[in-house]
């Protein structure tokens, strides 16, 4: 792969994981013999992408020995503002490419790489602006709905709370996993804004920037569920470790 168009992974690793009732961050949680993180990181290496930086935060030093070596690099997120202000943070060192960047959290260790390459390979093959890892779900309540045209391309995601009737009947939903052509995402950033309830930086908002650019945004389906479903719970790590077992039982 020539230097300009790398795969980059931006792993969002910053939070604390509060309900997860332990003063460690969420993201070095073990997952059978790994951390959730190491999962990803490991994902991202086998589907072949040059380089992974780590946006990182609540007791990054722990996180930065946890990791260690240099495999990954690191960017620091002092402040958690949103999805859209971690990837800021890692903004400088994605100046220059001209590849894909794919953002995804530190804390879905189900992730499979061929996951990761279809969505790099529909990504390209489409030649578009960002696509998403979406999923279908039997029961869509509380996720993000992927709203296409009659051409089936992306044209919103739109929040549950902020649904109509009938786009909360679409099954389809927001994994929170993109791939971004990376001067795309770069001029993106320093246009995001804060104009939201929670006086965050979204980073969803990149894809109104891009329909409104005439920009093509796809949808990649991911065929199980819980390879994008992160871990905000113990319950839920518990259902990780053994969703892991039968994965390699």
């Amino acid at each position: 792969m020539n230097q300009g168009q790398e795969n980059i992974a931006v792993i969002l690793a910053a939070g604390k994981g509060t309900r997860m009732k332990a003063d460690l961050p969420k993201v070095l949680f073990p997952v059978g013999d790994q951390t959730m993180i190491e999962h990803v990181i490991g994902a991202v290496e086998q589907a072949g992408f040059t380089r992974s930086i780590a946006v990182i935060g609540f007791k990054h030093e722990q996180v930065r020995d946890a990791l260690g070596g240099d495999r990954i690099d690191f960017a620091l997120q002092e402040e958690q503002l949103g999805t859209g202000h971690a990837v800021m943070q890692a903004a400088p060192q994605l100046e220059g490419e001209a590849g894909v960047t794919v953002v995804l959290a530190g804390d879905v260790p189900l992730i499979r790489s061929e996951t990761l390459s279809r969505l790099v390979e529909g990504h390209r093959q489409a030649a578009a602006a960002i696509t998403i890892l979406t999923a279908i779900l039997p029961d869509a309540t509380g996720y993000g709905r992927i709203l296409r045209d009659e051409q089936g391309s992306v044209v919103a995601i739109r929040e549950h709370k902020d649904c109509t009737p009938e786009q909360l009947e679409i099954k389809e939903i927001n994994s929170a996993i993109y791939a971004f052509d990376t001067p795309f995402l770069l001029s993106c950033l320093p246009r995001l804004g804060q104009n939201n309830t929670q006086n965050e930086y979204y980073l969803t908002d990149a894809v109104s920037m891009a329909v409104e650019g005439g920009l093509k945004v796809e949808g990649v389906i991911v065929e199980d569920f819980q390879e994008v479903s992160g871990v905000n719970t113990t319950d839920q790590l518990a259902e990780m470790e053994e969703a892991l077992r039968r994965r390699h039982s």
